[in-house]
């Protein structure tokens, strides 16, 4: 799939196994990795880290292949999911570090088109999550009150 804001065709990136079933080689069960999962949530792990963390130190190609579930979902099932989701809270930190470039050099047009395209990428995801029910549907993306909220 191509990216969204370039003409470039974005094919690097790992990939996940070809078959979604539990490999011979891994010696997890379902009840280990979800505690593994619960215990670097109680660390401050974003779903993505813990899930980079599993593959690489673990060994566990697929959370979902073993438990059936996904990470989101088993942080879901014991309430330890953030209130803002990972990914919007990436872009907006994204967003507050542009916005201080573009103040310091107000003549970067690079840098104005950049924020233009994060801003337009977080107010997609935020119609997608109000929609999908993850976010209330009276929260607003507001660039002040999200300032303070990740800083």
């Amino acid at each position: 799939m191509a990216r969204m804001h370039s003409g470039r065709k974005g094919k690097s990136g790992s990939k996940k196994p070809v078959e979604k079933k539990v490999q011979a080689w891994v010696r997890y069960k379902a009840k280990e990795v979800e505690m593994l999962v619960l215990k670097f949530a109680k660390e401050g792990k974003n779903a993505a880290e813990i899930g980079l963390l599993l593959r690489d130190t673990y060994g566990i190609p697929s959370i979902k292949a073993i438990t059936g579930k996904a990470i989101t979902d088993i942080l879901q099932e014991k309430s330890l999911v953030p209130e803002i989701p990972d990914d919007i809270v990436g872009l907006i930190r994204k967003s507050i570090s542009l916005e201080k470039h573009f103040d310091a050099n107000t003549q970067d047009m690079t840098a104005k088109r950049g924020l233009q395209l994060t801003t337009s990428k977080i107010l997609r995801l935020v119609k997608y999550y109000k929609n999908r029910g993850r976010l209330p549907t009276e929260w607003k993306f507001d660039k002040s009150k999200m300032r303070l909220l990740i800083e």
